[in-house]
């Protein structure tokens, strides 16, 4: 019986990892961060499949979770998502005096989940909240593609404006600057006359969520400004620890 509990404690914990990791994951991957051995976790992989809990991806070999309702679970994690960081939004939207958004991946766009300004501007930035926009030329975007595990072959690069990145490698090395400065930056890539600075974000367990960052006007926000802004983004949102 004890065994029984046992094995049904791994597999919830291997079962959870999968949820919450957020996108597809390699078998190898959750042995180093649950620290299973490959027979362990291959035992308990087969069981999840053939009870309908898991999906193996064709080709690829990675792991996707089959949730029992995906709408409602979905629904219902980007609910928590939006609470647990509220106060982190505040505060950067209290210190900054910027528009701030709160985006995570859906399918290679952005998904805008809440969008915070209390200024008193004639002109205030747009009402992105429930909308997809594109990934790759926003800051948000560029935050969530540098520290996720993420095929950007998948991504088509439209251009939007001449600042639109459009050639893969090009996205590639600045995609790797971002993990350097730990921050991401939008030159006007996506509308003229805006630029944007943004971070990622992870929850209490190190697991990526999306990521959070502002917007307005390059009149206000001049490049030497976005990367002081960048740097003070990550000095807030590490004393937060996100549960969700």
């Amino acid at each position: 019986m004890k065994e029984q509990l046992k094995s049904l404690s791994k597999g919830l914990q291997v079962y959870k990892e999968i949820v919450n990791y957020g996108k597809p994951i390699l078998a190898s991957t959750l042995c180093k961060r649950l620290e299973l051995n490959k027979s362990t976790m291959s035992r308990i992989l087969q069981t999840l499949n053939k009870e309908g809990f898991i999906t193996y991806i064709e080709k690829t070999n990675e792991i996707i979770a089959n949730n029992l309702d995906d709408s409602t679970n979905k629904k219902t994690k980007i609910e928590l998502i939006i609470k647990a960081t509220k106060p982190l939004l505040e505060e950067i939207h209290k210190k900054t005096k910027e528009c701030v958004y709160l985006g995570i991946f859906s399918n290679y766009k952005v998904l805008y989940l809440n969008q915070i300004d209390y200024s008193l501007r004639k002109v205030k930035t747009r009402n992105n909240i429930g909308l997809e926009l594109p990934i790759y030329n926003s800051a948000l975007g560029k935050s969530i593609l540098a520290f996720g595990n993420y095929d950007l072959e998948k991504l088509r690069l439209n251009q939007y404006t001449h600042q639109t990145i459009t050639q893969l490698q090009k996205l590639e090395k600045t995609l790797e600057e971002v993990k350097q400065k730990g921050y991401s930056l939008d030159i006007s890539e996506y509308q003229d006359n805006m630029r944007c600075v943004a971070v990622p974000l992870f929850n209490n367990e190190n697991i990526l969520i999306g990521a959070v960052g502002i917007s307005g006007t390059k009149d206000r926000l001049t490049k030497e400004k976005l990367n002081k802004l960048g740097i003070l983004l990550q000095d807030i949102t590490t004393k937060y620890q996100v549960i969700c």
